[in-house]
């Protein structure tokens, strides 16, 4: 096989001559125009060579090769936020997420600075969102750790370290937590005993058919997921199992 060259200096090649019995292709191979490279072209970063077609650069004039880069480069690289927002425009964006947030549900000025962060704001207009909405009271983890004090006994009769858990979890500040609790909770823990012990009277009806042993035994893990002391839920299982607690009206165990 043998190089020929065109009337236009094409380079291709030669006709081949295939054995007996050996299919010729379907199409004859021919060699296009060289692959341009970064030393025919060194104001061009090599890494761009492979956007232009075999033959398109040797076309171009100086201009037109630059709005071809230009091009390209648009089309592979991230586009620039034309549209950044305004200091304002930020202000009003952080100000309708928190009014929407509040809308339903209170919270700490913790979460509610999680929530600005998560929204791409920066940190100067998240601090000037929770100083305003502080200043103003619509942030104030010291109400708010009170009200759900009040929420989870009253509502869920959890005990005290099950509350305290869930004040933790919201994030609220430690000062406002300890002092919702000191509020809520007599020194002597009688009022925690007291609701345990009215929990476990209202509970012990549905544990009738079983036997005393395991009765108690479900009777004390349910008070303990409440987030009741173990001396607390000792006395409430007792008083509830009494044998005068089993009256008419309530449990009788196997």
């Amino acid at each position: 096989m043998t190089d020929a060259i065109g009337s236009e200096g094409e380079v291709r090649l030669a006709r081949v001559t295939y054995l007996p019995g050996v299919q010729p292709p379907s199409q004859e191979p021919t060699l296009s125009e060289p692959i341009a490279t970064s030393t025919e072209h060194p104001d061009l970063p090599p890494k761009r060579l492979h956007n232009f077609p075999t033959g398109e650069l040797e076309r171009l004039t100086p201009q037109q090769l630059q709005a071809r880069m230009n091009e390209i480069t648009k089309r592979d690289e991230p586009e620039a936020d034309v549209d950044a927002e305004t200091p304002g425009e930020r202000s009003a964006r952080a100000h309708n997420v928190s009014m929407y947030a509040l809308t339903r549900k209170g919270l700490s000025s913790a979460e509610m600075t999680d929530l600005l962060r998560s929204r791409d704001l920066e940190a100067g207009d998240v601090a000037f969102e929770i100083t305003r909405l502080e200043q103003v009271g619509l942030l104030n983890d010291s109400e708010l750790a009170a009200t759900l004090v009040m929420q989870l006994r009253e509502r869920k009769g959890l005990g005290r370290s099950a509350i305290t858990s869930e004040l933790r979890r919201r994030k609220l500040d430690p000062s406002a937590i300890e002092e919702a609790l000191a509020d809520a909770y007599d020194s002597d823990g009688d009022d925690e005993l007291t609701r345990a012990r009215a929990i476990a009277l209202k509970r012990a009806p549905q544990l009738r058919s079983l036997d005393a042993e395991t009765a108690r035994r479900r009777l004390g893990a349910f008070l303990m997921r409440k987030g009741y002391s173990g001396s607390v839920v000792a006395s409430a299982v007792a008083s509830a199992l009494a044998p005068q607690a089993r009256s008419a009206e309530g449990p009788r165990f196997r």
